[in-house]
Protein backbone atom coordinates (compact mmCIF):
# COMPACT_ATOMS: atom_id res chain seq x y z
CA UNK A 1 0.00 0.00 0.00
CA UNK A 2 2.78 2.44 1.33
CA UNK A 3 4.69 1.88 -2.10
CA UNK A 4 1.62 2.06 -4.42
CA UNK A 5 0.94 5.61 -2.61
CA UNK A 6 4.49 6.82 -3.02
CA UNK A 7 4.45 5.69 -7.05
CA UNK A 8 1.18 7.59 -7.51
CA UNK A 9 2.67 11.11 -5.57
CA UNK A 10 5.50 10.41 -7.94
CA UNK A 11 3.95 9.67 -11.16
CA UNK A 12 1.00 12.79 -10.62
CA UNK A 13 4.17 15.51 -9.91
CA UNK A 14 5.99 14.29 -12.95
CA UNK A 15 2.88 14.54 -15.03
CA UNK A 16 2.03 17.53 -14.10
CA UNK A 17 4.99 19.46 -14.40
CA UNK A 18 4.65 18.12 -17.96
CA UNK A 19 1.01 18.62 -18.98
CA UNK A 20 0.29 21.91 -16.80
CA UNK A 21 2.10 24.30 -19.30
CA UNK A 22 -0.70 23.33 -22.17
CA UNK A 23 -3.62 23.02 -20.38
CA UNK A 24 -3.54 19.56 -19.46
CA UNK A 25 -4.36 18.44 -16.23
CA UNK A 26 -2.41 15.35 -16.34
CA UNK A 27 -5.18 12.64 -15.35
CA UNK A 28 -5.22 11.65 -19.30
CA UNK A 29 -1.23 10.48 -19.21
CA UNK A 30 -2.15 9.31 -15.68
CA UNK A 31 -4.53 7.27 -16.34
CA UNK A 32 -2.88 4.19 -17.86
CA UNK A 33 -0.17 4.10 -14.75
CA UNK A 34 -3.04 3.50 -13.00
CA UNK A 35 -4.83 0.68 -14.76
CA UNK A 36 -0.85 -0.57 -16.01
CA UNK A 37 1.35 -0.07 -12.70
CA UNK A 38 -0.39 0.42 -10.08
CA UNK A 39 -4.15 -1.75 -10.36
CA UNK A 40 -6.85 -0.15 -10.45
CA UNK A 41 -9.98 -1.81 -11.47
CA UNK A 42 -12.30 -1.08 -14.03
CA UNK A 43 -14.80 1.44 -13.75
CA UNK A 44 -12.80 2.50 -10.83
CA UNK A 45 -10.18 4.11 -12.34
CA UNK A 46 -12.17 6.81 -14.12
CA UNK A 47 -13.85 8.38 -10.53
CA UNK A 48 -9.59 8.17 -9.36
CA UNK A 49 -8.45 10.56 -12.02
CA UNK A 50 -11.39 12.46 -11.22
CA UNK A 51 -10.02 12.84 -7.85
CA UNK A 52 -6.74 13.53 -8.95
CA UNK A 53 -7.53 16.58 -11.06
CA UNK A 54 -9.80 17.79 -7.51
CA UNK A 55 -6.63 17.81 -5.65
CA UNK A 56 -4.21 18.83 -8.11
CA UNK A 57 -5.90 21.26 -9.89
CA UNK A 58 -5.76 24.21 -6.97
CA UNK A 59 -1.73 24.22 -8.14
CA UNK A 60 -1.62 25.12 -11.44
CA UNK A 61 -4.91 27.30 -11.15
CA UNK A 62 -3.64 29.36 -8.53
CA UNK A 63 -0.89 30.31 -10.08
CA UNK A 64 -2.26 31.28 -13.51
CA UNK A 65 -5.31 33.66 -11.11
CA UNK A 66 -1.81 34.89 -9.64
CA UNK A 67 -0.43 35.98 -13.05
CA UNK A 68 -3.70 37.34 -14.23
CA UNK A 69 -4.37 34.57 -17.05
CA UNK A 70 -7.85 33.76 -16.02
CA UNK A 71 -9.67 36.70 -16.97
CA UNK A 72 -12.05 36.57 -19.92
CA UNK A 73 -15.19 34.38 -20.42
CA UNK A 74 -13.28 31.71 -22.49
CA UNK A 75 -13.37 29.61 -18.63
CA UNK A 76 -16.73 30.31 -17.96
CA UNK A 77 -18.02 29.22 -20.87
CA UNK A 78 -16.25 26.12 -21.08
CA UNK A 79 -17.35 25.36 -17.61
CA UNK A 80 -21.19 26.00 -18.50
CA UNK A 81 -20.68 23.23 -21.24
CA UNK A 82 -19.13 20.52 -19.39
CA UNK A 83 -20.30 20.91 -15.72
CA UNK A 84 -23.60 18.91 -17.26
CA UNK A 85 -22.01 16.83 -20.08
CA UNK A 86 -19.21 15.24 -17.22
CA UNK A 87 -22.62 13.92 -15.19
CA UNK A 88 -23.66 12.28 -18.63
CA UNK A 89 -20.38 10.63 -19.44
CA UNK A 90 -20.45 9.38 -16.12
CA UNK A 91 -23.74 7.39 -15.93
CA UNK A 92 -22.76 6.54 -19.76
CA UNK A 93 -19.39 5.25 -18.22
CA UNK A 94 -21.02 3.09 -15.31
CA UNK A 95 -23.98 1.07 -17.24
CA UNK A 96 -22.73 1.30 -20.87
CA UNK A 97 -19.11 1.10 -21.40
CA UNK A 98 -17.52 -0.62 -18.29
CA UNK A 99 -14.98 -2.98 -19.94
CA UNK A 100 -11.50 -1.06 -20.82
CA UNK A 101 -11.60 -2.39 -24.73
CA UNK A 102 -14.32 0.04 -26.20
CA UNK A 103 -13.16 2.67 -23.56
CA UNK A 104 -9.49 2.77 -24.69
CA UNK A 105 -10.82 2.54 -28.59
CA UNK A 106 -12.58 5.50 -27.97
CA UNK A 107 -10.10 7.23 -26.82
CA UNK A 108 -7.59 6.76 -29.30
CA UNK A 109 -10.37 7.46 -31.77
CA UNK A 110 -10.70 10.54 -30.32
CA UNK A 111 -6.97 11.96 -29.56
CA UNK A 112 -5.27 10.49 -32.12
CA UNK A 113 -6.01 12.39 -34.83
CA UNK A 114 -6.35 15.56 -32.96
CA UNK A 115 -2.57 15.49 -31.78
CA UNK A 116 -1.57 14.73 -35.82
CA UNK A 117 -3.67 18.10 -36.66
CA UNK A 118 -2.39 20.10 -34.22
CA UNK A 119 0.96 19.05 -35.00
CA UNK A 120 0.67 19.52 -38.83
CA UNK A 121 -1.11 23.10 -37.56
CA UNK A 122 1.92 23.86 -35.76
CA UNK A 123 5.00 22.91 -38.33
CA UNK A 124 3.46 23.22 -41.14
CA UNK A 125 0.64 26.34 -40.52
CA UNK A 126 -0.19 27.42 -44.50
CA UNK A 127 -0.89 23.83 -45.33
CA UNK A 128 -3.16 22.98 -42.63
CA UNK A 129 -5.16 26.54 -41.91
CA UNK A 130 -8.52 25.73 -39.65
CA UNK A 131 -11.27 28.62 -39.27
CA UNK A 132 -10.75 31.21 -37.63
CA UNK A 133 -10.93 30.81 -33.77
CA UNK A 134 -13.55 33.96 -33.25
CA UNK A 135 -16.32 32.05 -35.83
CA UNK A 136 -16.95 29.56 -32.54
CA UNK A 137 -20.16 31.42 -31.64
CA UNK A 138 -21.09 31.61 -27.82
CA UNK A 139 -23.50 28.92 -27.88
CA UNK A 140 -20.87 26.87 -30.65
CA UNK A 141 -18.22 26.92 -27.82
CA UNK A 142 -20.70 26.07 -25.17
CA UNK A 143 -21.92 22.70 -27.59
CA UNK A 144 -18.72 21.95 -27.99
CA UNK A 145 -17.75 21.95 -24.40
CA UNK A 146 -20.82 19.78 -23.79
CA UNK A 147 -19.39 16.68 -25.90
CA UNK A 148 -16.20 17.14 -24.58
CA UNK A 149 -17.68 16.55 -21.08
CA UNK A 150 -19.55 13.48 -21.73
CA UNK A 151 -16.56 11.97 -22.98
CA UNK A 152 -14.62 13.65 -20.09
CA UNK A 153 -16.93 11.97 -18.09
CA UNK A 154 -16.33 8.88 -19.60
CA UNK A 155 -12.52 8.99 -20.01
CA UNK A 156 -11.84 10.58 -16.07
CA UNK A 157 -10.46 13.82 -17.51
CA UNK A 158 -13.18 16.24 -16.60
CA UNK A 159 -12.86 17.36 -20.66
CA UNK A 160 -10.76 20.47 -20.36
CA UNK A 161 -7.63 18.00 -21.80
CA UNK A 162 -9.57 17.66 -25.12
CA UNK A 163 -10.90 20.84 -25.66
CA UNK A 164 -7.55 22.48 -25.16
CA UNK A 165 -6.27 20.71 -28.25
CA UNK A 166 -9.55 21.36 -30.45
CA UNK A 167 -9.32 25.33 -29.10
CA UNK A 168 -5.39 25.65 -29.69
CA UNK A 169 -5.78 23.84 -33.09
CA UNK A 170 -8.71 26.63 -34.46
CA UNK A 171 -5.85 29.59 -33.38
CA UNK A 172 -6.16 30.74 -29.80
CA UNK A 173 -2.86 30.93 -27.91
CA UNK A 174 -2.14 27.99 -25.90
CA UNK A 175 -1.60 30.97 -22.85
CA UNK A 176 -5.21 31.97 -22.94
CA UNK A 177 -6.44 28.32 -23.65
CA UNK A 178 -4.49 26.75 -20.78
CA UNK A 179 -5.93 28.37 -17.86
CA UNK A 180 -9.73 27.97 -19.21
CA UNK A 181 -9.03 24.24 -19.80
CA UNK A 182 -7.73 23.72 -16.66
CA UNK A 183 -10.56 25.37 -15.09
CA UNK A 184 -12.83 23.55 -17.01
CA UNK A 185 -11.33 20.19 -15.87
CA UNK A 186 -11.23 20.96 -11.93
CA UNK A 187 -14.86 22.34 -11.89
CA UNK A 188 -16.12 19.17 -14.00
CA UNK A 189 -13.62 16.73 -12.24
CA UNK A 190 -15.21 18.02 -8.77
CA UNK A 191 -19.13 17.52 -10.41
CA UNK A 192 -18.08 13.90 -11.85
CA UNK A 193 -16.34 12.55 -9.04
CA UNK A 194 -19.59 13.09 -6.71
CA UNK A 195 -21.63 11.80 -9.32
CA UNK A 196 -19.21 8.66 -9.43
CA UNK A 197 -19.71 8.51 -5.51
CA UNK A 198 -23.42 8.70 -5.69
CA UNK A 199 -23.85 5.94 -8.65
CA UNK A 200 -21.44 3.86 -6.47
CA UNK A 201 -24.39 3.64 -3.76
CA UNK A 202 -26.91 1.99 -6.58
CA UNK A 203 -24.27 0.07 -8.54
CA UNK A 204 -22.62 -3.18 -8.19
CA UNK A 205 -18.90 -3.57 -8.65
CA UNK A 206 -15.87 -1.18 -8.54
CA UNK A 207 -17.56 2.45 -9.27
CA UNK A 208 -16.42 4.46 -6.02
CA UNK A 209 -12.93 6.36 -6.64
CA UNK A 210 -9.51 4.65 -4.64
CA UNK A 211 -9.43 7.46 -2.28
CA UNK A 212 -6.24 6.99 -1.16
CA UNK A 213 -4.61 6.75 -4.19
CA UNK A 214 -6.67 9.76 -5.85
CA UNK A 215 -5.24 12.15 -3.00
CA UNK A 216 -1.74 11.01 -3.03
CA UNK A 217 -1.82 11.67 -6.55
CA UNK A 218 -2.96 14.75 -6.50
CA UNK A 219 -0.62 15.87 -4.00
CA UNK A 220 2.00 15.18 -6.75
CA UNK A 221 -0.25 16.99 -9.49
CA UNK A 222 -0.70 19.91 -6.68
CA UNK A 223 3.25 20.29 -6.53
CA UNK A 224 3.95 19.30 -10.15
CA UNK A 225 0.51 21.54 -11.56
CA UNK A 226 2.19 24.71 -9.74
CA UNK A 227 5.77 24.33 -11.21
CA UNK A 228 4.38 23.74 -14.44
CA UNK A 229 1.83 26.96 -14.53
CA UNK A 230 5.24 28.70 -13.06
CA UNK A 231 7.08 27.40 -16.05
CA UNK A 232 4.91 28.42 -18.93
CA UNK A 233 5.53 31.90 -19.13
CA UNK A 234 9.11 31.34 -20.32
CA UNK A 235 8.05 28.55 -22.95
CA UNK A 236 7.69 29.85 -26.46
CA UNK A 237 4.28 29.45 -28.33
CA UNK A 238 5.71 27.41 -30.71
CA UNK A 239 6.94 24.81 -28.74
CA UNK A 240 3.93 24.81 -26.29
CA UNK A 241 1.65 24.13 -29.27
CA UNK A 242 3.94 20.73 -30.38
CA UNK A 243 4.03 19.59 -26.75
CA UNK A 244 0.02 19.56 -26.68
CA UNK A 245 0.01 18.05 -30.23
CA UNK A 246 3.00 15.56 -29.11
CA UNK A 247 1.21 14.67 -26.29
CA UNK A 248 -2.22 13.80 -28.00
CA UNK A 249 -0.59 11.52 -30.48
CA UNK A 250 1.64 9.95 -28.01
CA UNK A 251 -1.46 9.13 -26.21
CA UNK A 252 -4.08 8.08 -29.03
CA UNK A 253 -0.94 6.21 -30.71
CA UNK A 254 -1.03 4.14 -27.28
CA UNK A 255 -4.68 3.28 -26.74
CA UNK A 256 -4.97 2.44 -30.22
CA UNK A 257 -2.05 -0.17 -30.07
CA UNK A 258 -3.60 -1.44 -26.83
CA UNK A 259 -7.17 -1.97 -28.22
CA UNK A 260 -6.23 -3.55 -31.26
CA UNK A 261 -3.14 -6.18 -29.70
Amino acid sequence: MEWTLAAGLVAGLLIAVVTAPVGVSGAVFLLPVQLSVLGVPNPAVTPTNLLYNVVAGPGALWRYRHDGALRGDLARRLVLGTLPGVVLGSAVRVFVLPGPDVFRLLIAALLLPLGVWLCLRTVAPGRHQAPPAAELSAPALTGLALAVGIVGGIYGIGGGSILGPILVGRGLPVARVAPAALAATFATSLVGAAAYAVLSLVSAGDIAPDWWLGIACGIGGLIGGYLGARLQPRLPERALRLLLGTLATALGTLYAVQSLS
